[in-house]
């Protein structure tokens, strides 16, 4: 049978780390620049990326990190560098350049992964997919990964509404709260991931 109460434990777990509204400023200000046409097909596609790459993991991704040697801590330090890099360049507004904000499609990087599909999110989804029993937990998680990608592309769908309102000075203001709110982020993962190294060499 359907396990309801797996179901809401991974929707509320993989919530709280993809943090819906904590990416939508993110989204907007990788995103200003774009006509909003661009925008929503941007929102779409970040969301699908995401299922897609969570979707891989949770079927093979533990064969995929034992194949290639590659550790959860060493995913951690990665995925926090990358978002790092792009932190720093909304803070320094190179964002803001047009080669930046037409040319390069962020809905698949940073947005798609590893903002969206990130470390914590692909750790959570391969453990969860593991533990789940037969047919009815199975089902529970899959549809709960479902859910969470659906709200977080209505999230992003509807959060362009914020740009018309807050016109060309609010969106610039955004796009510098938001590279600091992702250089936390980034700076967070990758102090995860050295945690996990040493906490991981010492017990061995």
């Amino acid at each position: 049978m359907f396990d309801l109460t797996l179901f809401g434990s991974v929707f509320v777990t993989l919530f709280v780390i993809m943090d819906p509204p904590g990416v939508t400023p993110i989204f907007l200000a990788l995103t200003s620049g774009r006509t909003a046409k661009v925008q929503r097909r941007m929102a779409w596609q970040a969301a699908a990326v995401a299922l897609g790459v969570i979707t891989v993991f949770g079927i093979c991704g533990q064969q995929i990190l034992d194949y290639l040697h590659v550790t959860v801590p060493a995913l951690r330090i990665s995925g926090g560098l990358l978002l790092l890099l792009i932190a720093l360049d909304l803070l320094t507004g190179k964002a803001d350049e047009p080669t930046q904000t037409k040319d390069v499609n962020v809905a698949l990087v940073p947005l798609g992964m590893p903002l969206l599909a990130g470390p914590g999110a692909i750790v959570t989804v391969i453990l969860a997919v593991q533990h789940a029993d037969g047919a009815g937990q199975q089902l529970a998680v899959w549809l709960a990964i479902v859910a969470m990608h659906t709200v977080l592309w209505l999230t992003m769908r509807y959060s362009l509404t914020v740009i018309r309102l807050i016109k060309e000075g609010g969106v610039v203001l955004v796009t510098r709260l938001s590279g600091m709110l992702l250089s936390a982020i980034a700076v967070q993962s990758v102090a995860t991931g050295v945690f996990g190294f040493i906490h991981g060499s010492g017990s061995s």
